[in-house]
């Protein structure tokens, strides 16, 4: 059984509280079934935004860099992903080590 999108939202965004990391929910997609990008915001002008991907050589689920650089430039490209998807959830992390945990056991 797969966690719904809220619920794997919920648990992330508290995943990094746990270690001060602080997490926004930018834009709210559908509840049960929604994608996920994690935008990472380093706080230096730079981020990078990361989504799910189905790795076929792997037989599994890995998250992927959709852009990175200028945090102008990530922004315009997931505001595009946000035209083609209404259901999509947008979370900005910020930290400025760059931690998002998205490689830990349960978030991979």
């Amino acid at each position: 059984m797969r966690l719904t999108a809220e619920i794997w939202v919920s648990a992330y965004i508290k995943r990094l509280s746990l270690l001060e990391i602080p997490a926004f929910v930018v834009a709210k997609g559908d509840a049960t079934a929604g994608a996920v990008l994690v935008k990472m915001n380093t706080l230096d002008g730079q981020a990078c935004c990361y989504q799910r991907s189905f790795n076929l050589m792997l037989g599994e689920r890995t998250w992927v860099v959709l852009s990175e650089g200028d945090e102008s430039a990530v922004d315009t490209s997931i505001q595009k992903q946000c035209g083609f998807d209404p259901d999509l959830w947008v979370i900005e992390v910020e930290d400025r080590e760059g931690r998002h945990l998205l490689g830990e056991d349960g978030l991979e």
